[in-house]
C-alpha cells in the first residue's frame, strides 16, 4: 500500500486535502469517492513509506529468491487456496510475511496487478527472473481448470524434489571441494614459504641441479616476486572463460562437457533426465498441451545441450511422429525407460510413466551421489601422490646428490 496526497471538493463545494493510503491513484480515487469527495488533483508521496520507497530498498547488494523461498512460498499458497481464501487476500498476506525483500516487491506487484483485473499467471509472468514459464504455465492451467490449489500442490512437490536433489549434490561434492582448497593453500604455502628456505641452501652448495628441481624453484620464485603479474592472469582467464560461457557457442558446449565428464558425467545427465520427466509430467497433468509442455521443459532442464535434443524431439511429433519414436530417436533414454514410455503412450497414461521415470532416475541419482565420494577419492589420492612426487623429486633428489657427494670425498 502506498500514500496519496490529494486535493478535492466535498459535496458542499468546500475545498479540502489530505492524504489517502491506496494500493494506485485509480484506488485512492475510488477512495475518495466512497468518503463523499471529488479528487482534483492525486499524487504519490514521496517522504513518507510507500511502494515505491520499498522498492528503492532493492539493489545488486539484495539476496535473490531462493529455492526454498518459492518453496514456502507455493505451499502456503496451497494451503490458502485451499482453504477458501480469497486470492487478493491470500498473496497480500504473504507479501507482507515473507522475508525475502524481492519476494515481497514482487508480490505487492502481484496484488497491484490483481486488483488491476489482471489474473494470476499474467501477473507473476511480469517477474521471470522469479516466476520462470513453467511455474506461470502450471499456475495459469490451474486458473482456467478452477483448480488452482491443485496446480500450487503440483509445483510445491516439483520444488521440494529440486531441492533435495540439490542439497545432495551440494553434501556430496563438499568433500572433494574441501580436499582440493587444501591441496591449493599447500601449494601456496610450499612456494612461498618452504621451497625459498632449499633454493637458499642449494645456492650456498653451488650445485648443479635437476629439472625438477628447477622447476619448482622457478614456480617459488614466480609466486614471490611475480605475484601481480600471476593475479592478473588468473583473472584474465576466469574473465575470458566467462564471457566464452555467456556465447550461445560457449554454453552448448560446456553443457555439452558436463555431461561427458568422467565420474560425474552420468550423475548429471540422470539429474537433468530426472528434471525432465518430472516436469514433463507435471505438465501434462496440468494440461498443458504435449508440444508446448516440450517447450517448457526444455528450458526447465537448464542445460542448452538437452534443451536442444527436447526442442528437436518437439518438432518430430509437430511433423506427425509418435513420442515413443521421437524419444528413441533423441538417444537420451535407457531401454527401460523408453519401454516406460511406449506403454504409457499405448495405455493413454504418458504422465504416470514419466512419473514412474522421474523416480527411477532421482533413485539412480540419489545411489549415484551416495557413492560420489569413493569413487572420487582414488582421483584426490592420485593428485596428492603427483604433488609429493614432485616435492620429493625436486627438494630431496638433489639433497641426496649432495650428501652422496660430501661421503665420497
Amino acid at each position: 500500500m502506498a500514500l496519496f496526497d490529494y486535493t478535492g471538493r466535498t459535496t458542499g463545494g468546500e475545498l479540502t486535502s489530505g492524504t489517502v493510503e491506496a494500493v494506485d491513484t485509480s484506488t485512492a480515487a475510488k477512495v475518495l469517492q466512497g468518503r463523499n469527495v471529488t479528487p482534483l488533483n492525486i499524487v504519490q508521496t514521496t517522504n513518507r513509506s510507500g511502494s515505491k520507497e520499498e522498492s528503492s530498498e532493492i539493489n545488486f547488494l539484495t539476496p535473490n529468491v531462493s529455492l526454498e523461498d518459492l518453496v514456502i512460498f507455493t505451499r502456503q499458497m496451497y494451503s490458502l487456496t485451499h482453504a477458501g481464501i480469497p486470492l487478493l487476500r491470500a498473496v497480500n498476506g504473504l507479501a507482507e510475511t515473507t522475508n525475502s525483500k524481492r519476494m515481497s516487491a514482487a508480490l505487492r506487484d502481484v496484488v497491484d496487478q490483481l486488483e488491476r483485473g489482471r489474473t494470476l499467471s499474467s501477473a507473476l509472468h511480469r517477474h521471470p527472473k522469479i516466476f520462470n514459464q513453467l511455474f506461470v504455465s502450471v499456475v495459469h492451467v490451474g486458473e482456467n481448470t478452477g483448480k488452482l490449489d491443485d496446480a500450487f500442490l503440483q509445483l510445491s512437490e516439483y520444488l521440494i524434489r529440486e531441492q533435495e536433489t540439490r542439497k545432495q549434490i551440494k553434501s556430496a561434492t563438499r568433500y572433494p571441494i574441501f580436499v582440493i582448497l587444501a591441496l591449493v593453500i599447500a601449494l601456496v604455502v610450499m612456494n612461498i614459504f618452504v621451497i625459498p628456505i632449499f633454493a637458499d641452501m642449494f645456492k650456498k652448495f653451488d650445485a648443479e641441479l635437476p629439472f625438477m628441481t628447477q622447476l619448482l624453484l622457478g614456480m617459488s620464485d614466480f609466486f614471490i616476486n611475480k605475484w601481480p603479474l600471476m593475479l592478473i592472469m588468473i583473472f584474465l582467464v576466469v574473465f575470458g572463460v566467462y564471457r566464452y560461457l555467456k556465447t550461445k557457442n560457449g554454453r552448448y558446449k560446456w553443457d555439452r562437457m558436463q555431461i561427458k565428464m568422467p565420474i560425474i558425467g552420468s550423475v548429471i545427465e540422470r539429474t537433468l533426465l530426472g528434471r525432465f520427466a518430472r516436469s514433463f509430467s507435471m505438465m501434462l497433468v496440468s494440461g498443458v498441451p504435449l508440444t508446448t509442455a516440450l517447450n517448457l521443459v526444455a528450458d526447465a532442464v537448464s542445460n542448452t545441450y538437452m534443451a536442444d535434443r527436447i526442442i528437436t524431439m518437439r518438432r518430430s511429433i509437430e511433423k506427425g511422429e509418435s513420442l515413443t519414436r521421437v524419444a528413441n530417436n533423441s538417444k537420451l533414454f535407457t531401454p527401460l525407460v523408453m519401454q516406460m514410455i511406449s506403454v504409457g503412450e499405448e495405455t493413454g497414461r504418458v504422465d504416470e510413466l514419466l512419473a514412474e521415470v522421474a523416480d527411477y532416475y532421482e533413485r539412480e541419482v540419489d545411489y549415484d551421489l551416495k557413492s560420489l565420494t569413493s569413487k572420487i577419492e582414488p582421483v584426490l589420492i592420485v593428485i596428492v601422490a603427483v604433488m609429493v612426487l614432485v616435492l620429493a623429486l625436486g627438494i630431496f633428489t638433489p639433497m641426496w646428490e649432495m650428501m652422496g657427494a660430501y661421503q665420497g670425498k
